[in-house]
């Protein structure tokens, strides 16, 4: 049985005092027995670096506790710098609707059109 939790990190910003408690905090929770955390961003209306930096130390945590970090409610400004220092690929993001590189669709028999 996959345990899924979900967390919200502040907004407007992720401050920098911040990312320390949000990181034992996603430990706390792999530890509690969660499979897989769901990271809600859509406060985040004005990221900086301490969110960055956030995003990127939750993902290491959750990968040291063998979790999954799912991220949610990704606003426009915060994809933007994302996808520009590359940290999209590196939090396992896929661009929204498209399938994860590497990943090809394909129809199988008896599959409903869709």
């Amino acid at each position: 049985m996959t345990i899924t939790e979900e967390m919200t990190l502040p907004g407007p910003g992720v401050p920098a005092d911040a990312v320390q408690g949000l990181c034992e905090d996603l430990a706390a929770r792999y530890r509690r027995g969660a499979h897989t955390v769901v990271c809600d961003l859509s406060a985040l209306t004005r990221p900086g670096l301490p969110t960055l930096d956030a995003l990127a130390r939750l993902a290491l945590t959750a990968r040291r506790h063998g979790g999954r970090l799912r991220l949610a409610g990704t606003p426009p400004a915060l994809a933007a710098l994302l996808e520009l220092t590359g940290l999209r690929e590196t939090l396992g993001e896929p661009e929204e609707r498209e399938p994860p590189r590497g990943v090809e669709e394909g129809v199988e028999p008896g599959d409903p059109p869709g």
